[in-house]
């Protein structure tokens, strides 16, 4: 099996929309009519005829109304966070209500997969640092599964299941970084021993693609431990948890949200979906930004052909940015039950967990514990990967993968930061400390004007991300930007653009001993070297080659290599950018 999605011509939305119904299946049934409540209403102006014309009740209370808001001079904002508050009592009452109902609903509706399917001999789990924050690693699994309604929505024919996408999400010590990284279908790695349906297990330790371990065994409801099996013993990082979501449920999700914005560089017609069509056939999506929901959701994460050169490194692309939008609309509506009740019930009822989120209360408690992750700190980046010259597929490419996944077991950020949830303690050394940012706060206003990227001139981990924190104390704008060109800066350098000069000397006053000299680009670059190091009293953190960093179980990672740091994307970068590879739009 190729393990691709099916490449079938669209037929149609699915019939599920993923909203709570109000049936006899558990659901909160709507009020009754009529009674003392509808006459007190009608009495107040605010009842209404069965024939839908408007009474002279309502006409006088819909006055009143406006006289009222009138008296009241625009000022209902006060009542906010009432609004909030009762909103988020509305969703506890009701789960809880009705006897639970709801909530078992949502719980019925979760399937897990055996735990004696994952391997025993597995990755250590990652270790709480001293205030007790530990990260954690969820395994999204995207799964095109011919079961159910999915074969109607562009399953194909073919039984079994396949994944096409695969992520594997890190969420940092402190919970609120996280990164994804996305795992190509087609990279050919090691496959460990897997269990099949039948309940025995497979020899294992051949190289066969990524993505046959999901299809292992021929299971409608794919092979999830062995996938989490085989990413564990790619990345020798413990899974923590491990996430399915079919072609349904991910149709029904995006309509409970009402949504999702995307962006495509071209328009994209019925051959693109289906290549195997002889003619162009009608457009499924136009050029430019759009909300999709349902199908067309489905095809905007499935695409691969008609943009870019038809791989599915573009394809990634796309399903990046669709999740990066996906998480922003559901961080911008928050907690309130016309959003959480639908998908919650969308998502539940087409997932495959591991058994650590088996139930309703897991999943909501792991959901909420994720709550405080800001949209510019979830990031997504591809594994670092190449064209095989023998075939079509793909290799990860070596060393620069090994430093990726070193980088998420130290609890570092693709940018360097120190996201172990703790600071450490200031070690007792005469090494002069880093200045403090001044505190007469006469050119603040001005700092703000004026931006700064920060890049790391040495091989100490997160020096970048503390030269940061140290402009964004003076009121720079200033951003972590990465590895600079080399690891041996022994002073920083404060590069400018044209114009620039002068903005470039009051940011140097924060780096004493700093060089100033003109560069090649239009803004200020800060390359912080081993002078800062030693001021923030982080010298000698990384050791030499192989030798653990003091305090650092293990040592610290080697810096990324551009093939990481260039390719990623933060969950707020704007929605048309990135989203293809290749020539060819």
């Amino acid at each position: 099996m190729s393990g691709e999605w099916g490449e079938g011509p669209t037929q149609g939305e699915d019939a599920s929309s993923g909203a709570v119904s109000t049936g006899g299946d558990g659901a909160v049934p709507p009020p009754r009519t009529g009674g003392r409540a509808e006459a007190r209403r009608a009495a107040q102006g605010k009842g209404g005829d069965r024939s839908g014309g408007a009474t002279d009740g309502d006409k006088d209370g819909g006055r009143a109304a406006g006289r009222a808001a009138a008296r009241r001079g625009g000022k209902p904002k006060k009542n906010v966070k009432k609004i909030v508050a009762w909103s988020a009592a509305g969703v506890l009452v009701l789960i809880a209500g009705a006897g639970g109902a709801i909530y078992f609903k949502l719980n019925a509706n979760i399937k897990s997969f055996d735990a004696d399917a994952i391997a025993t001999d597995r990755p250590p789990e990652a270790k709480a640092d001293a205030d007790g924050n530990r990260p954690v690693n969820i395994l999204l699994i995207g799964s095109d599964s011919r079961g159910k309604n999915n074969a109607d929505l562009g399953g194909g024919e073919d039984g079994g299941a396949r994944s096409d996408t695969t992520i594997l999400l890190h969420v940092y010590a402190d919970h609120k970084h996280a990164v994804g990284i996305s795992i190509p279908r087609n990279a050919k790695v090691p496959i460990p021993s897997c269990k099949l349906p039948n309940g025995k297990w497979t020899k294992g330790g051949g190289v066969e693609l990524f993505n046959s371990a999901f299809a292992m065994g021929g299971s409608d409801d794919g092979n999830p431990a062995c996938t989490q099996n085989t990413v564990e013993k790619v990345t020798g990082i413990r899974v923590d948890h491990t996430i399915v979501v079919d072609f349904s449920g991910f149709a029904s999700m995006t309509k409970a949200v009402n949504g999702v914005d995307i962006c495509l560089p071209k328009a994209i017609y019925e051959g693109d979906i289906n290549p195997k069509l002889p003619k162009k056939g009608a457009m499924v999506l136009p050029q430019g930004k759009q909300t999709v929901q349902g199908q067309q959701a489905l095809d905007y994460v499935r695409l691969r052909h008609g943009i870019g050169d038809g791989s599915d490194i573009g394809r990634m692309k796309r399903q990046q940015a669709f999740l990066s939008s996906f998480a922003s609309k559901v961080k911008k509506e928050g907690l309130s039950p016309t959003t959480l009740l639908p998908l919650a019930d969308a998502a539940t009822k087409s997932l495959i967990v591991d058994p650590g989120l088996d139930s309703a209360d897991k999943l909501i408690s792991f959901g909420m514990s994720l709550r405080n992750i800001d949209m510019h700190e979830l990031k997504f980046v591809t594994a670092p990967w190449r064209f095989r010259t023998e075939d079509k597929d793909l290799d990860l490419v070596h060393p620069d993968v090994d430093k990726l996944w070193e980088t998420l077991k130290a609890d570092q950020t693709v940018d360097g930061q120190n996201a172990t949830g703790q600071q450490p303690d200031a070690p007792a050394t005469s090494a002069p400390q880093q200045p403090t940012t001044p505190a007469a706060p006469a050119g603040d206003a001005a700092n703000a004007s004026i931006k700064v990227a920060v890049y790391n001139g040495t091989s100490t981990n997160g020096l970048a991300g503390k030269a940061t924190e140290l402009l964004k104390g003076a009121k720079f704008t200033a951003t972590t930007a990465g590895q600079g060109p080399n690891t041996k800066y022994k002073t920083t350098v404060v590069e400018y653009g044209s114009g620039q000069k002068a903005n470039a000397d009051k940011v140097a006053a924060l780096f004493p001993g700093a060089t100033v000299s003109a560069g090649g680009g239009r803004g200020v670059n800060v390359i912080v070297g081993q002078d800062f190091a030693a001021a923030s009293g982080l010298a000698g953190a990384t050791g030499g080659a192989g030798t653990p960093a003091p305090g650092a179980p293990g040592g610290a990672p080697q810096p990324l290599p551009t093939t990481v740091t260039n390719d990623v994307r933060s969950a707020d970068d704007d929605i048309c950018a990135n989203t293809s590879y290749g020539s060819g739009g």
